[in-house]
């Protein structure tokens, strides 16, 4: 057990961003001058100081206080002291606990100078009003983080950036701190990032690629260009973390808009953040220059809903995760071993290698499919390139045509899931006034409540669905226009790449072979994204005709 002469006295300092705009009073040079010569004075033993700069006092999960604690259970303090109580903390309920319970229990005075509060004294008046000074403190405290919340709630609605870490890529502008301008050498590593997601890789691929190149991580090239970083530095200056990649393929902010209020807190206690729904984010557009494409970043999040796993042996295929089966729907599996030579490599059915006798031996050769998907690749961009007026006479007629009728069909569907949505309203206001008059019992309206209220969900799930579904019909000539010219950038294409694949086509259907001649002959069917299947047969006839 330490003598009284070994233990210590905590002198206590804290200091929110908000008390800091207040001026040098409760600066933390301040707070320590005034606490060691309270201590000196009145002889206090071995005074040490635990500091808190920038941390807010709505909770305790503080590293100075935390420290102080430890110490404290550890029986090594025998007086706290702070400036006044609001240092201590500004939840009155936690911070009565620690005066009223905590302090007492390892014999520990606690004073607040500038409050006249000493728990040595436990009669003194100024004690009596601890308790209302402490709500106060509190009342604080919300009232200070309403004024906050409405300013940046402000900010955000006229679309100036809240985050106060700028993107990877980019730097604030020396003449507009709320403007953002492009870092082109951070740029060019982003950039590289998209590029390598689209010939499909894995974010792990990429960080372990990224690291072998001796590429800075963000944190690390913020730092080396003096630019603040809330992420502790790495070890290692190199060190790529898959979550980190995850984190700049997903930020919408690339392609030259500002997103607001991507995340929330439920009050000033609870600080945890939680994401928003993505539509209540605001989304401002053209705020900022463009890094990524948006074409780019909108392939590259399909591409991140297609994610497969690797193979045992750490090999994958140019196709994967863009292959089906044209019977059944499902993905075809890319097989391989270690043993096989490159033409072994094969896709097969899902549901038939899984043996649930859902579908038949749907498959094809890795070799085969490359060469019969860059054929029709070759003569798509050929024909487009040549006979770009047909292609989008021709298309644009089908386009409609198709489109009309799914819209027709879509809107049908729309009007019935609204119909019901308004039906269960109405009876649900029934069984309400049948359950109230004793008509049916509270067991039967809660279970025919609850059956009502699921479907509701149902519809409005459904609801929205089919208004994007809409919306997406109707953008289909402007679709074409994009796919026109995308393909005219790869007029010179001489070899399939992975970024080409990735850019033109959307999927590949795997037919069952026909065998029906004596020869198994195998037969695909490409998606081109944006616009669908392309009848490469019926437009070169129309043309030629």
């Amino acid at each position: 057990m330490l003598r009284a002469t070994e233990k210590i006295t905590a002198l206590y300092c804290r200091l929110s961003q908000e008390d800091a705009n207040e001026g040098d009073s409760n600066s933390i040079t301040n707070q320590k001058d005034i606490l060691l010569r309270y201590a000196k004075e009145h002889r206090f033993p071995n005074p040490t100081f635990f500091v808190d700069d920038g941390y807010s006092g709505t909770n305790y999960d503080r590293p100075g206080f935390q420290q102080m604690l430890s110490e404290i259970e550890a029986g090594k303090v025998v007086v706290v002291l702070t400036k006044d109580l609001s240092r201590l903390g500004r939840n009155s309920s936690l911070t009565g606990l620690y005066i009223n319970f905590t302090f007492p229990k390892y014999s520990v005075r606690y004073i607040a100078i500038n409050d006249h509060f000493d728990t040595i004294d436990p009669n003194s008046t100024d004690n009596d009003v601890a308790g209302i000074k402490n709500w106060f403190n509190e009342f604080f405290a919300k009232d200070t983080s309403r004024k906050i919340r409405a300013v940046q709630k402000a900010k955000g609605e006229r679309g100036v950036p809240l985050t106060t870490n700028v993107p990877f890529g980019y730097r604030k502008d020396p003449d507009d701190r709320t403007k953002w301008i492009v870092d082109e050498a951070a740029a060019l590593v982003v950039k590289r990032i998209f590029k390598l997601c689209m010939e499909g890789r894995g974010p792990m691929q990429i960080a372990k690629l990224l690291q072998a190149e001796k590429v800075l991580n963000p944190t690390s090239y913020k730092r080396r260009e003096g630019i603040k970083s809330p992420s502790p530095e790495t070890a290692d200056p190199y060190h790529w973390n898959t979550n980190t990649v995850v984190h700049i393929l997903e930020r919408r902010e690339y392609t030259g808009c500002t997103v607001n209020f991507k995340t929330y807190t439920n009050s000033i206690w609870d600080k945890k953040q939680r994401e928003t729904p993505i539509e209540k984010q605001a989304v401002f557009y053209n705020t900022h220059p463009a890094i990524i494409e948006q074409e780019v970043f909108d392939k590259v999040q399909q591409i991140r809903k297609q994610r497969h796993r690797r193979t045992k042996t750490g090999k994958s295929s140019l196709f994967s995760g863009m292959v089906y089966c044209a019977d059944c729907g499902a993905k075809m599996r890319y097989c391989t071993t270690n043993y096989f030579e490159k033409r072994q490599d094969h896709f097969v059915c899902a549901n038939y290698r899984s043996n649930t006798g859902s579908c038949s031996a749907h498959f094809i050769r890795a070799v085969v499919l490359e060469e019969l998907v860059w054929m029709h690749m070759k003569a798509v961009i050929f024909y487009v390139t040549r006979y770009e007026k047909h292609f989008r006479t021709v298309m644009e007629q089908r386009l409609r045509m198709s489109s009309e009728e799914a819209i027709r069909g879509y809107k049908t569907q729309f009007a019935q899931a609204e119909r019901r949505l308004a039906e269960l309203d109405r009876l649900f206001i029934r069984i309400y006034e049948d359950n109230v008059s004793g008509r049916i019992t509270d067991e039967r309206f809660s279970m025919m409540s609850r059956t009502y209220e699921d479907e509701q969900t149902q519809l409005k799930v459904e609801i929205q669905s089919l208004q994007q579904e809409i919306e997406v019909q109707e953008r289909q000539i402007e679709n074409l226009e994009q796919f026109i010219q995308r393909v005219h950038k790869y007029e010179d294409l001489q070899e399939l790449t992975p970024y080409a694949l990735r850019e033109l086509v959307k999927a590949i259907y795997i037919e069952a072979p026909d065998k029906s001649s004596g020869k198994r002959r195998q037969n695909i069917r490409i998606s081109y994204d944006l616009v669908g299947f392309i009848p490469l047969n019926e437009l070169v006839k129309e043309e030629t005709a």
